[in-house]
């Protein structure tokens, strides 16, 4: 039996991982972060060469992920963040990550009672029957300046401006994508954190889920 899904689903730069990392602390649940699944697949895909077009090898990449070696200093590299967004709507790649993350619930222990899983679409795609689903949005701006302020730990090249405008391309994708656009689960809280920093952020979201915890 597997245990409860938390949903937090939203653009990137949004601050869902931020976020999932403060929840899980707090309630002691397990988290995955799909958006790493894509950047992990990116990085093996830039270190062994391999281009867009070879999609066979990079399924494989995904079938023999190990999510285990890989930090966020290296999976958050401003190169990774460009190619991630391009493999994220392979329909063949997409279906192999989404096995990766419907196992992760089924594997916990039986004392885990909940996992928090952050996406784009873990509350309409993924887990529809989440026990608790949130969407959080931010303008484009900000969350330009959040991701610039940090992949630039990272990358000395980092430009605020060509952040902003791939994050602007991303949103458009990916909330007008065929298969499993980013949009709102119709029963999800709609948290717009623009004006909210992340302990305001956090607050407001453990509010709504100690309703249900």
């Amino acid at each position: 039996m597997s245990c409860n899904v938390i949903a937090i689903d939203g653009p990137a730069g949004v601050g869902k991982t931020t976020i999932a990392k403060k929840l899980s602390k707090k309630i002691n649940a397990p988290v995955l972060f799909s958006g790493q699944l894509y950047r992990a697949v990116a990085y093996e895909m830039i270190k062994n060469k391999i281009n867009l077009s070879q999609k066979n090898k990079i399924i494989q990449i995904a079938k023999q992920l190990d999510m285990g070696i890989y930090s966020e200093r290296v999976l958050y590299a401003e190169e990774i963040d460009l190619i991630s967004s391009k493999i994220s709507s392979e329909k063949q790649l997409r279906k192999a990550l989404i096995n990766y993350q419907r196992r992760f619930p089924k594997i916990q222990k039986k004392s885990i009672k909940y996992v928090i899983i952050e996406g784009r679409d873990i509350g309409t795609v993924i887990f529809p029957k989440a026990k608790v689903k949130f969407f959080m949005w931010a303008s484009s701006k900000i969350r330009a300046k959040r991701r610039y302020d940090q992949v630039k730990k990272t990358s000395k090249r980092a430009k605020l401006s060509s952040i902003h405008k791939e994050i602007d391309k991303r949103d458009l994708r990916d909330m007008n994508r065929k298969v499993a656009p980013m949009v709102p689960a119709a029963d999800s809280y709609l948290i717009d954190n623009t004006n909210y920093d992340i302990p305001q952020t956090f607050n407001a979201i453990l509010k709504i889920l100690n309703e249900y915890i």
